[in-house]
């Protein structure tokens, strides 16, 4: 690897920390010896260069030394602060597993959930790729960088995707969403415990509900479940995979004529109603998830 992608590696990593601490990151260049940008909190900001030369890669504050946001920065690129985490937030574990779901918020398109393996290392390589919250990212950059993570040496990742025919029939079984996604996390745990044998897991709090291994894994792991667990990096590269998969079920929709949109929007509901009005109620079953209040305005 050439002296300036190893430069365009760090100012990447230098903007995600950033990014994930509240910092605003601005006026972005490239320039002849050095990639450079601004980063900003309230009022205050200061300049971030990396340069690229003979002597390899470096590091360059602008700002006054004395200053509270030149000794934030300043700490956080030398790796000695956690990402964006709360006071009453766990350390970042070296080594565990990130779980994380897409598409229970869509009327159209399947629920997906991944769980991805990580440690240190494969922790750093994930940060220089920009890894972070799915919901920040568009989805053109969701699938780029989801190509990546899977290619990462040492990195295990599980996903599971449950079909709209499959999720209204597991719907009717379990009768709670919550008790679905706690299925599907679950097994996608399971699955990545029986890969690895990490015992340590991160899951986002997506209900009041506790999440409960399965009875096969029952004693033998310990699950965190944490809101916003996104800036944690497992459970960041765990959404992007999730969302990717969901992304292809859509694309593969498209490629047979059927243009269908993500959310629950008025454009959504007249999407539905045109299919019914073609194909017939029955047609939704693989196509909806029809516990939806959604359902309603369309039947």
């Amino acid at each position: 690897m050439d002296v300036v992608s190893q430069a365009e590696i760090k100012f990447i990593e230098i903007k995600s920390l950033l990014s994930q601490n509240g910092f605003r990151v601005i006026n972005e260049k490239k320039l002849q010896y050095n990639f450079e940008c601004e980063a900003k909190k309230a009022a205050d900001k200061i300049k971030i260069q990396v340069y690229f030369g003979k002597n390899g890669v470096k590091v360059v504050l602008q700002g006054n030394p004395e200053s509270k946001i030149y000794d934030e920065v300043n700490t956080l690129i030398s790796g000695d602060l956690k990402l964006n985490f709360g006071k009453d937030d766990p350390a970042e574990p070296d080594e565990y597993i990130g779980t994380d779901e897409s598409g229970k918020g869509d009327y159209f398109g399947p629920l997906v959930t991944s769980a991805v393996y990580i440690n240190r290392q494969i922790k750093t390589e994930l940060l220089q790729m920009n890894v972070k919250d799915s919901k920040e990212l568009y989805d053109s950059q969701i699938d780029f960088i989801a190509e990546r993570i899977k290619k990462v040496k040492g990195l295990v990742y599980e996903t599971i995707l449950i079909t709209p025919q499959k999720y209204n029939s597991l719907y009717e079984k379990f009768g709670n969403l919550n008790k679905l996604l706690n299925w599907a996390h679950s097994k996608c745990i399971e699955n990545l415990f029986e890969k690895t044998g990490c015992d340590s897991v991160i899951s986002d709090k997506f209900s009041k509900e506790v999440l409960q291994a399965s009875i096969k894994l029952s004693g033998k792991i310990h699950i965190t479940q944490i809101h916003k667990a996104e800036k944690y990096t497992a459970v960041a590269a765990a959404s992007i995979l999730a969302r990717n998969e969901f992304n292809k079920w859509f694309e593969q929709k498209k490629s047979i004529g059927l243009d269908l949109q993500k959310g629950a929007s008025d454009l959504v509901i007249k999407i539905a109603r045109e299919i019914v009005e073609k194909h017939g109620k029955n047609s939704l079953n693989e196509l909806v998830k029809l516990h939806f209040k959604t359902s309603q305005k369309i039947f």
